[in-house]
């Protein structure tokens, strides 16, 4: 009996792998919606794939994608508080008259 790819899988690979490269190549804290979005459909994926193991294929997949997710929602957090932190010192920097 052949195997089906495992629905979902694929699209939280994806999803964990957009949240990395947008983390730290431009959009920092909007790769946090990549990671969730890849976490929910993991998370789907995963209870597809217990309903019935036999039938499907690339659970695998589902782990990676998984893990992609939480160390791109990690990346983003940690470009949050840059971003934070580097808009807080040019605002102090122009409100103490240092900046001219």
């Amino acid at each position: 009996m052949s195997q089906e790819p495992l629905p979902g899988a694929s699209t939280a690979m994806t999803m964990g792998i957009l949240s990395i490269v947008g983390a730290v190549v431009c959009c920092g804290p909007f790769a946090a919606i990549f990671s969730i979005i890849g976490l929910s459909s993991a998370k789907k994926a995963e209870t597809t794939y217990q309903q019935d193991p036999d039938r499907y294929s690339g659970y695998e997949n589902v782990r990676t994608s998984r893990v992609l997710s939480y160390i791109g929602l990690a990346l983003s957090l940690i470009m949050l508080v840059v971003v934070i932190l580097y808009f807080g010192v040019i605002i102090a920097l122009v409100t103490s008259g240092e900046l001219h």
